[in-house]
């Protein structure tokens, strides 16, 4: 340390990141240990100020308002409820973790007696935003988002490849091969993974994996495809697939694409790391109100489907 001072320059990259990183795993009943022992694990790697909080009070106290007012409680779907009570509920838990991520980033230089106040970082990533598969003013709100660029494939040998590089780091390629979980419905101990530590899993509420999704963004993005071009497209790249195959993942895609667009109006500004961003306040500037229906486009997709099905079925008549 400095002569007369108790400032003094860091020893190690991780007493380096005890100043300047904070890290919070925001969990609630619906949070698996599986998770909160992974976060805790790179908090501890990389040297972050790192919390384990739990904001199930929080949640409650919205929904006594909201009964208060109403009258109503909603249940997730497992109990009984609707979808609509369902997605309601996985809701205000990601956005009371957007809340709670701001009331940290005030106050947390205070209770370590500092002055001034800390960014909050994002951490949604590209195929999030291109699906629409993200609660608009959730934890996805932030100051920055460093990898919101970025799709899911390329983070996740981005932290294969850290985990290797670096010693120490291991937990970055367990949590780069653990199934993507949301966490917000009440844990099925029936169909839980060991892996995931959890029943709920991205790709299964998704209707679609990320790798698809890795094909749907950068044919949209890079290469402008609409619907028609990219189911001819990966009709040729998905050719072990059926056609009625094909043409149900690009419909299913290009609708979710289209009613979440609006999403990407208010996302957070990210670090432009790739060409495929979907975000269109900077590097993606089509509109984001969209005929969800596709009339014309899904119509000309089935009756080439219909089409290309019926040519395969005549060739292997003639073989």
């Amino acid at each position: 340390k400095d002569e007369g001072t108790s400032f003094g320059a860091p020893a190690t990259p991780q007493e380096m990141a005890s100043y300047v990183l904070h890290t919070t795993f925001m969990g609630t009943e619906n949070s698996s240990s599986v998770t909160n022992s992974r976060a805790k694990r790179l908090g501890d790697a990389i040297g972050s100020y790192h919390l384990s909080i739990k904001i199930d009070v929080m949640v409650t106290a919205v929904l006594q308002v909201f009964h208060l007012t109403t009258g109503r409680m909603p249940r997730f779907s497992s109990r009984g409820g609707t979808i609509t009570e369902d997605l309601a509920l996985q809701n205000i838990q990601a956005r009371l973790r957007m809340v709670t991520a701001y009331l940290m980033a005030q106050l947390l230089p205070w209770v370590r007696g500092r002055s001034g106040f800390l960014l909050v970082l994002g951490s949604a990533n590209v195929d999030e935003g291109l699906r629409g598969y993200m609660t608009k003013y959730d934890c996805s709100s932030a100051d920055l988002n460093p990898i919101g660029s970025i799709s899911k494939g390329d983070l996740k040998r981005m932290l294969v490849f850290l985990s290797k590089e670096y010693p120490g780091f291991d937990v970055l390629s367990e949590i780069a091969n653990a199934p993507p979980t949301a966490e917000l419905r009440p844990i099925d101990q029936a169909t839980a993974t060991p892996e995931a530590g959890h029943s709920q899993t991205d790709e299964e509420d998704m209707g679609m994996s990320y790798e698809e999704l890795g094909y749907f963004g950068r044919l949209r993005k890079i290469s402008r495809y609409g619907p028609v071009s990219m189911f001819k497209k990966l009709l040729m790249t998905w050719n072990h697939l059926a056609p009625s195959e094909v043409a149900e993942k690009v419909k299913r895609f290009f609708y979710y694409y289209s009613v979440n667009r609006h999403k990407m109006t208010t996302i957070t500004p990210s670090y432009h790391a790739e060409a495929y961003s979907p975000d269109d306040n900077r590097f993606d500037l089509r509109q984001f109100l969209y005929n969800t229906k596709w009339t014309r486009q899904f119509a000309s997709i089935d009756k080439l489907a219909a089409q290309y099905t019926t040519e395969d079925d005549n060739k292997d008549k003639a073989d």
